[in-house]
């Protein structure tokens, strides 16, 4: 269980690195997959989606972090608690009529992942 673990940990941590960079260097493109439609044009609003894209490279930033000089429980813990932000983002798209696949397949998937890696590193098994 441990490389299951250690594996998805990574994962999610390099995975919402590439997910924020895209969002502050093309913050409409990387906004199509998320599962909602694309906001009205405005000036600000690449703006707007860039504080997504910062968010998202600090959530990964913090999983790697505690990797190196945390440990397992501390890696558990931040996986856990890091689950709310997808089940959150699949919450808001079904509240929202988006796309119930992406929902489901993407945000539903990564915060089962999630809460999946972290119960072997919370009770010490992995």
């Amino acid at each position: 269980m441990h490389w299951f673990s250690i594996a998805v940990a990574l994962l999610a941590a390099f995975g919402i690195i590439v997910i924020g960079v895209l969002y502050l260097f093309s913050p409409r493109s990387a906004t199509l997959s998320f599962g909602l439609p694309l906001p009205e044009e405005g000036a600000n609003i690449a703006w707007w989606l860039r504080l997504k894209g910062v968010r998202d490279v600090a959530s990964g930033l913090v999983v790697l972090a505690l990797m190196v000089w945390g440990g397992a429980q501390m890696v558990g813990i931040a996986l856990l608690v890091e689950a709310m932000i997808p089940l959150g983002d699949m919450s808001l798209i079904l509240a929202a009529r988006g796309s119930t696949g992406r929902a489901f397949g993407i945000h539903g998937v990564t915060a089962a992942l999630m809460v999946l890696a972290a119960v072997p590193l919370l009770a010490g098994v992995a």
